[in-house]
């Protein structure tokens, strides 16, 4: 009898180490080299893929074929980008020289992103090794996804061509034990704010109560934001009964809230965290700066500055709330002063329907191969892939098998082998899922 496939053999690890040994930080701007044998080394496993550098890092397009003609093409996408590893003597271990202990691999970037997307590409591979791959699998190798570069977005808007489904597993689990599948992303809008009321600082006994302040015109400015006017709620997407019923096997709000510190920004907050962070938009003001207030000097001071950005639903246009934000801004400043507003690039969120039969396919496939059912969940942070797969109606299965034990971003990043080979399994039957979904056949590559 065969053996089942699996992600904790030597074969598959070996292989997997070798690209967790190449240094492919994108945060620091010095690693170039590293970055592109990284994109070489992904380019050489699927064998015959292009590598373009037009828009940014390198960007690997390569195509799996299915094992039989005249089958539908899926995108698998993923990033070998890995952020940097901070100061060395906090690692247990050299970051980029992987080691199993007590179960986990220890290496930078083994869940974010190289252990995930890895076992997506093996699953491709063998299966059409074995004659078993039914779709066509056009794979997107980012290597921008830590810094935020569009590159993959531009690429993408240069290939023809409808696709049945999107693969992505750069997402969390739940928790250790339960998978997840990820159905709504929070957009992004922002701005650097600079108000401006005179020439000068004044004297506060001399001129307070009569001249303008730019701290207290900002702070107007400012209160006409934060309580987000009913206009900012345009275009939210609905939460669906199954998304909610996900919602109610979550960890409680409250809970959320104290291990992570916070204080609940009024009494309701917990029991309406997945509703306000997943399908509301917020506003929050990160930061202001205005004279030195460690002084202790009476002054009137004439420019202010805060950095502000709005979170957007599933379901909102980025641009028309982008405008909405400036307009507003603009509209709220005070008479004889004055208000720069350098906007952010904005970010549209992305909504997957649950019920979408794609989808269904996800949940089923992966509940398959853990034998536990994902939760539908909604993430607060923001992946422009993702939202430029919905903006074309590319269904999106987008999950993974990272968690808060694993150190993402941090020194002593991990990744338990038992949910490496979830990983594994999970894409293989998702692929095995997917050849009824339609689209089209292999194009040539951009």
């Amino acid at each position: 009898m065969a053996s089942t496939p699996s992600a904790t053999t030597d074969a598959f690890l070996a292989q997997l180490y070798e690209l967790l040994r190449i240094e492919s930080v994108s945060s620091d701007g010095a690693h170039p080299e590293e970055l592109r044998a990284a994109a070489e080394w992904i380019a050489g496993l699927i064998g015959g893929a292009t590598i373009t550098a037009d828009h940014g890092n390198p960007l690997v397009d390569g195509l799996i074929p299915a094992s039989k003609p005249g089958a539908p093409t899926v995108i698998a996408y993923g990033h070998y980008d890995v952020q940097a590893v901070g100061p060395r003597d906090l690692w247990d271990s050299e970051p980029f020289e992987p080691e199993v202990r007590e179960g986990w691999i220890h290496a930078r970037g083994v869940t974010d992103d190289k252990g995930n997307f890895f076992a997506v590409l093996r699953a491709a591979l063998d299966l059409a090794a074995a004659g078993e791959l039914g779709v066509n699998v056009r794979v997107l190798a980012d290597g921008e996804e830590e810094i935020g570069g569009h590159s993959v977005i531009h690429h993408l808007a240069t290939v023809e061509g409808d696709f049945g489904a999107a693969v992505i597993f750069d997402g969390g689990m739940v928790d250790a034990q339960r998978p997840a599948i990820t159905t709504g992303l929070r957009g992004l809008a922002g701005a650097q704010l600079r108000l401006r009321t005179g020439r000068r600082e004044l004297h506060s006994g001399m001129y307070g109560g009569a001249a303008a302040n730019a701290v207290h015109d900002l702070h107007r400015v400012l209160r006409r934001l934060i309580d987000l006017p009913e206009a900012f709620s345009a275009g939210i997407a609905p939460v669906t009964g199954s998304e909610r019923a996900s919602w109610a096997q979550l960890p409680a709000g409250d809970d959320l809230l104290r291990e992570a510190g916070a204080v609940p920004a009024d009494p309701a907050a917990g029991g309406e965290f997945y509703e306000r962070t997943g399908a509301r938009p917020s506003l929050t003001v990160h930061s202001i700066a205005a004279g030195d207030p460690t002084l202790h000097k009476t002054s009137i001071v004439q420019d202010a500055l805060a950095s502000v950005s709005l979170r957007l639903a599933p379901g909102q246009d980025a641009e028309a709330m982008s405008a909405l934000f400036e307009r507003t801004v603009r509209e709220a400043c005070p008479p004889g002063a004055t208000i720069d507003v350098e906007m952010w690039p904005p970010a549209q969120p992305a909504w997957m329907d649950p019920e979408h039969p794609v989808l269904r396919l996800g949940f089923d496939a992966i509940e398959r191969a853990t034998g536990v059912r994902p939760l539908a969940v909604r993430s607060g942070g923001t992946i422009p892939v993702a939202a430029a797969f919905a903006g074309r109606g590319i269904p999106t299965i987008l999950s993974g098998f990272g968690t808060d034990e694993d150190n993402i971003h941090s020194p002593n990043e991990r990744m338990e082998l038992r949910r490496l080979d979830w990983a594994y399994s999970s894409a293989r039957e998702i692929f095995r899922s997917l050849p009824g979904i339609g689209g089209q056949t292999p194009a040539s590559l951009s």
